[in-house]
């Protein structure tokens, strides 16, 4: 029998949905979300065809006690929409600073359920950091978007290698100034 581990962050509660920390139960969900090629080609680390046990992996490093990121099912059960709509992560990149990443399920795009998480994540800023990054594929305007609208300013070009593509993607790089 696999037990749910206490994760060490917060519980981010929006009008629309709940930002919370991964459980076990939340691995086939995650699998048939990440699982989707529309979503594993717009991330950098998300693997197509999505192998066996990474769901669970990825839960058990979102658990662990030494983890450098945490990271949020976007839950919307409690207002009786999707256990999982997407996830939300921070990664702890360098003092008082933090990357933000994230990914909508298909299903839920173009509802502002990415902005609403990144906006949700912003507000509560639980890593206290001084200035959040992010970066999205320059074919991927919508999360630029997501971004710009969240008010992250533009700061140059960059790539990053693409798990689902094989290939370095070319980017965009963002930052907004917390304090």
């Amino acid at each position: 029998m696999k037990y749910e581990t206490i994760v060490t962050q917060p519980v981010i509660e929006t009008d629309r949905f709940d930002l919370r920390p991964l459980r076990v139960s939340d691995a086939g969900l995650i699998a048939l979300n990440a699982g989707d090629e529309r979503v594993a080609r717009a991330t950098a680390t998300i693997p197509h065809p999505y192998p066996p046990g990474a769901a669970e992996a990825l839960i058990a490093r979102a658990q662990a006690e030494n983890r450098s990121e945490d990271v949020w099912a976007i839950d919307a059960s409690r207002v009786g929409g999707a256990e999982v709509m997407g996830l939300v992560s921070l990664a702890r990149v360098d003092r008082d600073q933090s990357e933000i990443a994230y990914w909508v399920a298909p299903a839920f795009w173009n509802t502002g359920v990415a902005s609403a998480a990144v906006e949700a994540l912003i507000a509560a800023n639980p890593h206290d950091a001084r200035t959040i990054f992010a970066s999205v594929f320059q074919d991927n305007p919508a999360s630029a978007r997501v971004l710009t609208n969240c008010g992250f300013q533009y700061l140059g070009d960059a790539e990053t290698h693409s798990v689902a593509r094989g290939a370095n993607v070319p980017t965009w790089t963002y930052s907004r100034k917390m304090r």
